[in-house]
């Protein structure tokens, strides 16, 4: 559905570390940065990316957004909670877990980026 989602940041190279660590743990490649100094990371489902705005306003969160990346399993969300949480994201909302609602069961684990974007790790369980 997506070709690509980009979120803003005013310091780009925390967000490389941030982001380098925690889609490192679901199996990305680390991100590149152009000559624009937006930052990259390719798959082939999509792209997420990073920028300053280019409007020259200070980077903003969505209230209310979340964007969700896919893990294989409980062990590959906790990883990339822990990550986060390493490398200058905070946890948010409840513990990493199962939820049940009217999408089955799902292994959900949140954090906000060092931006303060609301991220999720998401595993559908069996």
């Amino acid at each position: 559905m997506f070709s690509h989602i980009m979120v803003g940041a005013d310091d780009t190279a925390a967000a490389k570390t941030f982001y380098d660590a925690t889609l490192g743990a679901l199996g990305v490649p680390p991100g590149t940065v152009d000559d624009k100094g937006r930052l990259f990371y390719m798959t082939q489902s999509g792209i997420f990316a990073v920028t300053q705005p280019i409007n020259g306003e200070p980077a903003c969160c969505a209230n209310g957004g979340t964007i969700g990346f896919a893990a294989k399993s409980p062990a590959e969300a906790d990883a990339w909670h822990a990550a986060g949480v390493a490398n200058g994201g905070t946890t948010c909302e409840d513990p990493p877990g199962v939820r049940e609602g009217s999408f089955g069961k799902l292994y959900l684990a949140y954090l906000r980026d060092p931006a303060g974007n609301k991220l999720c790790a998401l595993h559908r369980m069996s």
